[in-house]
């Protein structure tokens, strides 16, 4: 066995190092060298929006059908290649919207001088969708296509810079991590930009210098202009290009702004403030040298800035806003207005925006916000799935039985769905239809109906943090057990009903204690189904069943008698034995001619392109097939006997067998399979099993 040392492990550190990607991310170079880069490249001049928008559509997207509407997913929003916790699923229309606002933006249709807020209720994924698109963003910049530059200044002699004599330390970076054409004056950049543009065709990416120096980089140019009388090229000698990398922890490119109590609340968190110990060295409170300009505003140049609980603000910072999202400019004390390219993105929920509708006197800032509603998820599949990311073997040491975060997920959707105005239809079977469950009776177009005839469906209900805190109880609670089930969780939900912070209704707590007892009543009806295809799923069984059903109903169907295998005489198709299958599946006696000759035709269709009949090709008849057989079993296998404790050894072997199925198909453990066994042997004893 080889020893582990502290030698041996450093040895591995400095062989994992990725020294190239480092040269690469910390290139620096001459202004003429960028020119260079440009040229070759032109993307790496893009502003903050088509940045965004071309890092989404890098990760492709894919059209889906959902209800005869055609939707796009976009893969960025749930790729695991960075910041796998925050994957966000079922908010496709949002973040349709949220990709077209930003389309729009990169075209420059108008919503780049836009405040985007995302509005929603708590615990929908509204500052997921925004920490997503900044770290999306940290990692795009770090990847060829996202590459982007800015440049730095050194303010000494410019022997030293041909002599190779500077540290680091010597060069003093943008203040705003600016695009290095900023450094062209104003009158040549028409010249300049049709030269770059000269070749490319009007629908590729085009060069645009839009904005002006920052006051600390405005303040060095003109300093430098002035010691060379003037001359441009020699200027240029005293900047050095380099690569921009984003980073919120070193605040680059990537702002926050949240909000604080009144008397901590200062605008300079912004724009920047006065460095008071350099007023000394430089005479004057307005000169740029004595100033940092290290607001949220400044440092998230080139890239996006997020305003925390935006509407919590002071009326005195949303004035920021303002000129920030139309005019893309900022104010700095005691500095004319400074040029921005930033993304403004904010997020509350709907009590502050209600009082921003409220307020007359906030018509230009509501003028100027583009909202965009981030609902609940409705989609039962899709709530399932935040719970399996957070809850799953690698992160769980407990077993969690099968449909016990399903059942969770299920009651968080019916606390958010409307009561369907259809008279035929309960909340239940509304949940299944918009889970894509076919119903009969219903078609696409009544989902398409129900979704409209909703007001505000999705933005009021039960948040995912609360089903996550509970299903965390259940596993402490319940952690020497092993193992949690539905009930456990079940449990949870309703004990945490009465202190839950955001339900001031009674009516309200009342509501969602009667879906829990909905949703029990729907969990019974699954296991119960699992158990029956658990005892009958002796496949060789069901095969011979099919084949005697297949043969009954090709005689019924083509008017002939059916031939004995045992006594080989002819004798009348089995209308009882084909009827207590076909009831399995609610087949009407008015429509068992129709559902035979279906059966029939697609035997008959398979039959001509060569390919033999599987009744596991068709749900209906292997649900039918699967629960006859249950039936006939059932009363062998004397499952009710569990509940008496009292049970002979060849009803012992065959629930063993039942168990071991329910463990291999389904994913049980031995006490969860074990649990689940009793559960329905006790329905089955009071008689509850439904026909």
């Amino acid at each position: 066995m080889t020893t582990i040392t502290g030698e041996t492990l450093l040895q591995q550190i400095s062989e994992l190092q990725d020294r190239r990607t480092f040269q690469q991310l910390n290139w620096t170079g001459t202004f003429a060298e960028y020119l260079d880069i440009v040229v070759q490249n032109p993307s790496v001049t893009r502003n903050a929006f088509q940045r965004i928008y071309d890092m989404i559509m890098s990760y492709g997207s894919e059209e889906f059908i959902d209800a005869k509407k055609r939707l796009i997913r976009y893969n960025f929003f749930s790729d695991t290649s960075f910041d796998e916790n925050d994957a966000i699923f079922g908010l496709e229309i949002p973040l349709m919207r949220l990709v077209n606002f930003f389309k729009a933006a990169a075209q420059g249709y108008g919503t780049e001088k836009r405040v985007l807020l995302l509005h929603g209720p708590v615990g929908s994924s509204k500052s997921t969708i925004v920490r997503r698109l900044k770290r999306g963003l940290e990692h795009y910049a770090r990847t060829d296509d996202g590459a982007l530059y800015t440049f730095s200044w050194y303010m000494g002699e410019l022997d030293d810079i041909m002599a190779g004599r500077l540290k680091e330390s010597d060069w003093e970076r943008c203040p705003m991590h600016e695009e290095p054409l900023h450094l062209i004056p104003l009158d040549m950049r028409e010249q300049i930009e049709s030269q770059l543009n000269a070749d490319r065709r009007p629908d590729t990416i085009q060069v645009r210098i839009t904005g002006d120096l920052c006051p600390s980089c405005r303040y060095n140019f003109r300093d430098l202009m002035l010691r060379y009388h003037g001359d441009w090229s020699q200027v240029i000698r005293h900047v050095r290009v380099r690569r921009l990398v984003f980073s919120e922890q070193d605040r680059v490119g990537i702002g926050t702004f949240q909000p604080k109590d009144e008397k901590n609340q200062d605008s300079t968190e912004l724009t920047g403030d006065i460095n008071y110990r350099k007023i000394a060295i430089y005479g004057s409170d307005s000169d740029p040298r004595a100033f940092n300009f290290d607001g949220e505003f400044n440092i998230a140049n080139r890239g996006i800035i997020e305003f925390i609980e935006m509407l919590k603000l002071d009326v005195a910072f949303l004035y920021d806003l303002l000129g920030a999202s139309q005019e893309h400019k900022i104010k700095s004390k005691k500095f004319a207005q400074t040029d921005i390219d930033e993304v403004i993105i904010g997020h509350t929920n709907a009590p502050e925006y209600r009082r921003l509708e409220n307020n007359e006197f906030m018509e230009a800032l509501k003028d100027r916000t583009v909202r965009i509603d981030v609902p609940y998820i409705t989609r039962l599949r899709d709530e399932i799935k935040i719970y399996e990311r957070d809850f799953n073997r690698r992160n769980v040491n407990v077993h969690i039985a099968p449909h016990t975060l399903e059942v969770a997920a299920m009651w968080a959707v019916l606390t958010r769905l409307e009561e369907p105005k259809k008279p035929n239809l309960t909340l239940m079977q509304k949940l299944k239809l918009y889970n894509g469950r076919t119903l009969p009776g219903f078609t696409e177009d009544n989902i398409k109906e129900l979704r409209k005839e909703t007001t505000s469906e999705g933005m009021e209900g039960i948040s995912p943090r609360y089903i996550q805190d509970k299903i965390s109880n259940a596993l402490v609670n319940y952690q020497a057990d092993g193992y949690i089930n539905p009930f456990m969780v079940l449990n949870e939900l309703d004990g945490g009903l009465k202190n839950h912070a955001l339900i001031t209704s009674e009516d309200d707590r009342k509501r969602f204690r009667d879906l829990l007892s909905l949703v029990k009543e729907e969990y019974t009806e699954i296991v119960k189904n699992e158990v029956q295809r658990a005892i009958s799923a002796d496949e060789e069984a069901i095969k011979r069943l099919c084949g005697n059903y297949i043969d009954n109903i090709k005689a019924y169907t083509q008017r002939e008698r059916v031939r004995n295998k045992y006594t080989g005489q002819y004798e009348e198709p089995d209308e009882r034995l084909m009827r207590s299958i076909e009831e399995k599946i609610d087949i009407p006696e008015s429509r068992k001619d129709d559902f035979r000759r279906e059966i029939m035709n697609y035997i008959g269709a398979l039959a001509i392109e060569g390919k033999t009949f599987d009744y596991k090709t068709n749900e209906r008849l292997h649900k039918a097939l699967e629960l006859k057989l249950f039936e006939d079993q059932k009363d062998s296998i004397k499952l009710t006997s569990l509940v008496s404790r009292v049970i002979d050894k060849d009803t012992q072997e065959k629930i063993d067998i039942v168990k071991a199925r329910l463990i291999r198909d389904f994913g049980y453990n031995e006490q969860s399979a074990t649990d689940v066994l009793n559960y329905v042997a006790s329905i089955f004893a009071r008689g509850d099993l439904k026909n």
